[in-house]
């Protein structure tokens, strides 16, 4: 899934909160990286373009959506039975956190106002949790009120979280999951992920490898003339067949996707770039060949789901052929849909679309292919 940050940017948070201690007046109700925070980690190999890294404050942010929404997207935004697991290993710990108390509230909030789930964005826009948690803070202390930062920069970070919760009852549920998380890394998660982290070292090894050495170069030239020439990849422990990914320029893009359990699965991440990377033309395809009444009832929506899935599959094609039959395994598996007698026959079902969006996404696809 891809969305377009315009207001603010990550490049400029060192400037904002720099000086985020000068808006408004009492303590803001965010605890910032002081031992009540994941640790200011990022992975990857430096100046290499389209980097491999994973993200401690992301994988938690995103760990506290999984554990609170109920996930019912057509291709499941979190791996099956995480939630479940998460709990299984908490009990055995005898750990209980703020997320878990305050878990009815918050989850009460989602169901009042689903749009909050589009916040699951948000960190992707931070490079930490002290960035992240100190924008909390400002955005806070200003009451969501952009006209009461003291700089044009503070004022952008203010109007980026408001896009995400512009109301006062939004803003005490980014409260309340702020604090929530930061109970949840102190007392579970900072554990859990750097142990995770240990383990599967030789998984992200050989992502890296994998995406370096011959899937990113093969699909580079898409990238280019798709305005994703540079970016970060990070491996995300919660995510599953739908990533999340942020576009803000040709060299300042964030793509997150599944963080395979072992060596055997390492191809599913590139899965999931391929994915990621289709997602924009996929999108254009579907809104312009939808009545505006299969917008609103949300049938494109549904149209625009599979048409990712396709893309990818249809870029895989063009550019890693020896992929496609793990890549269509992949995503039947994410659906819960077991691949049949014939696979691609199963796939193309299971993940239909009518022919004008189809065609339309493959000449797009070759369009970029193409060289445009």
């Amino acid at each position: 899934m891809r969305q377009l940050i315009r207001i603010f940017t990550a490049a400029g948070a060192v400037t904002v909160l720099a000086s985020c201690a000068s808006v408004g007046g009492g303590g803001g109700g965010v605890v910032t990286n002081g031992g009540a925070g994941p640790a200011d980690q990022t992975t990857g190999a430096p100046n290499a373009v389209w980097p491999i890294k994973t993200r401690e404050h992301v994988d938690l942010w995103l760990h506290g959506f999984a554990l609170l929404q109920e996930d019912t997207t057509f291709v499941p935004f979190f791996k099956r039975g995480y939630s479940t697991n998460m709990i299984v290993l908490k009990n055995r710990a005898n750990v209980v956190t703020q997320l878990d108390a305050n878990r009815d509230r918050l989850r009460a909030r989602l169901a009042a106002n689903p749009q909050l789930i589009n916040a699951q964005f948000v960190p992707l826009s931070f490079s930490s949790w002290t960035e992240m948690s100190q924008a909390v803070d400002l955005f806070m202390r200003a009451g969501g009120d952009p006209r009461a930062a003291s700089s044009q920069q503070q004022a952008g970070a203010i109007a980026f979280l408001a896009a995400y919760f512009p109301t006062a009852a939004d803003r005490d549920w980014l409260r309340l999951f702020t604090q929530s998380l930061s109970d949840e890394s102190t007392k579970f998660y900072h554990s859990y992920w750097g142990e995770q982290q240990r383990e599967r070292s030789n998984v992200l090894e050989l992502v890296d490898t994998l995406w370096q050495r011959t899937y990113r170069p093969r699909m580079q030239r898409f990238l280019n003339n798709t305005q994703q020439a540079q970016g970060d990849v990070l491996l995300s422990l919660p995510l599953d067949g739908e990533g999340r990914s942020l576009t803000n320029g040709k060299q300042s893009n964030v793509v997150t996707v599944t963080f395979p359990d072992r060596p055997s699965d390492a191809a599913q991440a590139i899965y999931v770039i391929a994915h990621e990377a289709v997602s924009g033309i996929a999108n254009t395809s579907v809104t312009d060949n939808i009545t505006p009444e299969q917008r609103r009832t949300g049938v494109g929506e549904r149209y625009q789901s599979s048409a990712a899935v396709r893309g990818g599959a249809l870029l895989l094609e063009h550019t890693s052929p020896e992929l496609v039959d793990g890549y269509m395994r992949y995503y039947l598996n994410s659906v819960n849909k077991a691949p049949g007698a014939s696979l691609r026959a199963t796939f193309i079902a299971t993940f239909a679309l009518p022919d004008t969006i189809r065609d339309a996404l493959t000449r797009q696809l070759d369009v970029v292919l193409g060289g445009i």
